[in-house]
């Protein structure tokens, strides 16, 4: 037993019930039986709307708690890790983690190896091996034009990539699985303007008509696609990929590429490392702006700064 004065030894259970078109909401009961049978105690709440895990999570530590579950896919872990990042009662580093994935967006899973199938996942808690991994952090201007911040773990995402995520949330179909995705990104290529941009990486400066621009501390995104196949999640640094002024033809080609780790390899593609990535628009015009989006999270524009915060996250994984 934990004999810290007013922590609990209890999980604290954030379900998102919209999660996977509905699927969390009718599989949680049972899923909750089955940790309860395996011996889990546990304190369970369901979000009610966008972004309500951040408080969740806030009111927890709070209380006590210092081991978190998230019951969902990308976007619940994206908001689970915001209000780990953001509670200020303890280190982030002093909370363990765990999410249990039952959304249609389980890309940050893939890098680390977790488990989908919930006796294995029950498995892995109950072995409890922890590992930490960096967080990034992204200040940018949000559409209020007022600054923001937000904490990501596992891949921000700018110019076209972010145009198809805003397109999705849009009409309602952001549904996370690599079909749904690379619909979007061949049907969308001839509505896109590509923007001029300035990336700044360590001081090291390019600047183009970006297709794309992504910053990462896994490898997955859109449903099993390798933007940043060369990031490692906790080496200290941002591993970054940018893909310059293609036309049509040239990204239909280079999609084998977003999907085989090779995309570095491809014309006008270049990947590389850095702690702090800057990234401007040429003009201050709005409609120069470059949108992004972080964990498949629509944000906002231009001016984006990224950095690293090392050793932030400590989640239970399957390697000890």
């Amino acid at each position: 037993m934990n004999k810290e004065a007013g922590v609990s030894d209890k999980w604290f259970v954030i379900v998102n019930p919209q999660g996977g078109s509905g699927k969390v909401r009718k599989k949680w009961p049972n899923l909750k039986a089955k940790l309860l049978a395996a011996g889990i105690q546990l304190e369970d709440r369901f979000t009610s709307g966008k972004m309500d895990a951040v408080r969740l999570v806030q009111d927890a530590v709070l209380s006590g708690f210092r081991r978190i579950i998230a019951v969902g896919g990308d976007g619940t872990n994206h908001e689970v890790v915001n209000g780990i990042l953001l509670q200020q009662v303890v280190k982030s580093s002093e909370i363990t983690y765990a999410l249990l994935p039952v959304g249609t967006g389980n890309d940050w899973i893939r890098t680390h190896q977790i488990p989908k199938d919930p006796d294995a996942w029950i498995g892995m808690l109950k072995a409890g091996h922890t590992r930490l991994q960096d967080v990034g952090l992204v200040h940018y201007q949000a559409f209020d034009e007022s600054r923001q911040k937000r904490y990501f773990v596992n891949i921000a995402g700018m110019a076209y990539d972010a145009f198809v995520v805003h397109e999705m949330e849009q009409r309602g179909s952001w549904v996370r699985n690599s079909l749904v995705y690379l619909v979007y990104v061949f049907a969308l290529l001839f509505k896109y303007k590509l923007k001029e941009a300035r990336v700044i990486a360590d001081g090291q400066e390019s600047r183009d008509k970006f297709y794309t621009i992504n910053v990462g501390l896994c490898c997955y995104s859109g449903g099993g696609m390798q933007f940043v196949p060369h990031a490692v999640p906790d080496d200290g640094q941002l591993a970054f990929t940018t893909a310059g002024n293609l036309n049509v033809l040239q990204v239909m080609r280079a999609t084998p590429w977003f999907y085989n780790g090779r995309v570095g390899e491809y014309p006008k593609v270049e990947t590389g490392f850095a702690r702090n990535i800057r990234v401007e628009a040429i003009s201050d015009k709005a409609s120069a702006q470059t949108q992004l989006e972080a964990d498949g999270e629509h944000l906002g524009t231009t001016p984006v700064e990224f950095s690293i915060v090392p050793a932030a996250l400590c989640y239970i994984s399957p390697k000890g």
